[in-house]
């Protein structure tokens, strides 16, 4: 596939045709299987070429909802630059969803082709085949025997056609031609307050706009190398690892895996890397545990020896972490945004960063703070809006201004501070957007548990503070011929500590590993009114609950 066309782009398959038209014979990306291997562009638009041609022929038409349930992989970008190129709408499911959360977001979207990585992946919709389509096509990258339904789940690669350049080339013409930055391009699906998945549709206008000025800070070229290994179904890696790769024409090379990013460093010498908080906390309490005093630049080596800078973004970084990088000479940057913004909002640069903030607004983006404090944005990188949800987008897109859900303050010179959360999401320090009060009405539908607050915001995982509904806990035990003292003791005996475990396990069998409660404490007495723990409505005050029980909350991180 080769293109000879010079339009500034405004689509991501406008994106593509520029990059193959100026970058065909360079390197494009690096990935492993056994040793590294690299491919040009001219072969990344031949893989996409195909990829292209074969959704076609299975019916794929413009508009058709495609998802892909897989982790970081070649295939994965792949299929969605073909997406783009066929002009289907890209709905990528986060691999580490369960079954039922993946069959809701294909049953919302009306797919009518999913994308399995793996039997592991396969196997958590085949439990869910009676809630799927029946129509569903399913494909795999490695090889599955298994069926949803009564449809068999086929190998993509066995069923790919051969490449044809002039086939290829008429194509992709016709795919920029026929695609504006209006063109809806993706679904992706965002936990709600109450838990109730939304899918935020951004079209090309918002995916390039965003891509482009979120570029502009840093000088990249051909000789750039990004590592990517936050999650590409996340729009953080897809805009601001994936899509600028495309644009900028650097290289990219795909971690193996979360737990080989250093050794993948080593690797491959990358000269632009983008994580989440938690990621880079890690790499300085490794360098904490050793001796590393004698190396001023151990840092820059641990991270490859050619690091120009790093950015941080999806949560609040440590103010520590950020002081730790820049003392040691590596340039940590944060970002602000969500997945309704495209996401980028503010950005730092080496140029302009200042300590605790998250940078300024980027190149034709507008930020301004409420009466109340909110966080609102207006401009190209807003989203189209919620997916057959009118309701929901007009809560929170009002005469064009997004309202985050965030609270903060812009200094004199621009530089947006955030300060808190209007909106009830935990934001852990990996970056996951969890819903708290969904997980703690799965959890009070079990008769035992009377109330519950679960607790995350900045951390490596959660926990919950759970209030026993002590007549039935005393009941249940006595049925099990265990008899129990007074009521502190009791919350502390080893089956009464095991019987919540289970009935906890139990209650969040539904969710996904990063919304399960790894540490919980009972507690001897209810959150009350007159302890300024609920509100005259019953509704829980987290900040004031998170103060009365600061130290049993800290006793259960004391190992993060």
């Amino acid at each position: 596939m080769s293109s000879t066309m010079t339009n500034s782009p405004n689509s991501v398959v406008g994106l593509l045709a520029t990059r193959l038209a100026e970058s065909a014979d360079r390197t494009a990306i690096w990935t492993k299987s056994g040793e590294w291997r690299s491919r040009s562009w001219h072969a990344v638009g031949q893989d996409v070429s195909r990829m292209a041609s074969w959704l076609i022929s299975r019916g794929i038409e413009r508009g058709d909802c495609v998802a892909q349930l897989s982790e970081n992989r070649y295939e994965w970008l792949i299929a969605d630059l073909a997406m783009h190129v066929v002009g289907a709408v890209h709905v990528p499911i986060h691999a580490p969803l369960t079954g039922e959360q993946a069959a809701f977001q294909i049953r919302d979207s009306g797919t009518k082709l999913v994308l399995v990585s793996t039997a592991e992946q396969l196997e958590k919709l085949v439990a869910q085949s009676e809630y799927l389509p029946h129509a569903l096509q399913c494909f795999s990258y490695e090889k599955c025997d298994q069926a949803i339904g009564a449809q068999p789940c086929k190998q993509v690669l066995a069923e790919l056609p051969a490449y044809d350049e002039g086939a290829a080339n008429a194509l992709l013409a016709a795919a920029v031609a026929e695609t504006n930055g209006d063109t809806l391009a993706t679904i992706l699906y965002t936990s709600g307050t109450t838990g109730e998945p939304k899918g935020v549709m951004l079209s090309n206008r918002n995916l390039v706009s965003n891509t482009l000025a979120a570029t502009e800070p840093f000088a990249q070229g051909p000789e750039d190398l990004r590592l990517a290994f936050l999650p590409l179904s996340h729009i953080f890696a897809r805009t601001c690892d994936l899509y600028t790769w495309l644009a900028s024409g650097s290289q990219l090379a795909l971690a193996q895996a979360r737990e080989t990013v250093i050794a993948d460093c080593a690797d491959m010498r990358p000269t632009l890397m983008n994580g989440v908080p938690y990621f880079f906390e890690k790499v300085v309490n490794a360098l904490a545990a050793v001796d590393f005093t004698t190396s001023p630049n151990a840092l820059r080596d641990l991270l490859g020896g050619r690091i120009r800078c790093c950015c941080s973004g999806g949560a609040a970084l440590p103010t520590h972490v950020f002081d730790f990088f820049t003392k040691h000479g590596v340039p940590l940057l944060q970002g602000y945004g969500l997945t309704e913004s495209s996401p980028v909002i503010t950005l730092s640069s080496e140029q302009s960063v200042r300590r605790g903030a998250v940078g300024r607004a980027i190149p034709d983006v507008e930020v301004r703070i409420a009466d109340d404090g909110e966080i609102l944005t207006r401009g190209p990188h807003v989203m189209m809006g919620y997916f057959k949800n009118q309701v929901a987008t007009d809560e929170v897109i009002r005469d064009g201004w997004l309202h985050t859900g965030d609270i903060g303050h812009l200094d004199e010179a621009g530089f947006l501070f955030i300060t808190g959360r209007k909106k009830e999401l935990i934001v852990t320090s990996g970056g996951k957007n969890i819903a708290p009060v969904y997980l703690e009405s799965l959890l009070t539908r079990d008769p035992l548990i009377a109330q519950a607050v679960v607790i995350g915001d900045d951390r490596k995982y959660l926990v919950a503070l759970l209030v026993p509904e002590f007549a039935g806990l005393e009941a249940e035990m006595a049925t099990r011929g265990i008899e129990l003292s007074d009521s502190v003791n009791n919350l502390q005996h080893d089956d009464v500590v095991k019987l919540f475990e289970d009935r906890i396990a139990s209650c969040l069998a539904s969710v996904s590993h990063y919304e399960q409660v790894r540490k919980f404490t009972l507690l001897d007495r209810g959150f009350t009114v007159e302890s300024g723990e609920l509100t005259p409505k019953l509704t829980l005050r987290r900040k004031s609950i998170q103060a009365n029980f600061h130290h049993l909350i800290d006793a259960m991180y004391v190992d993060e």
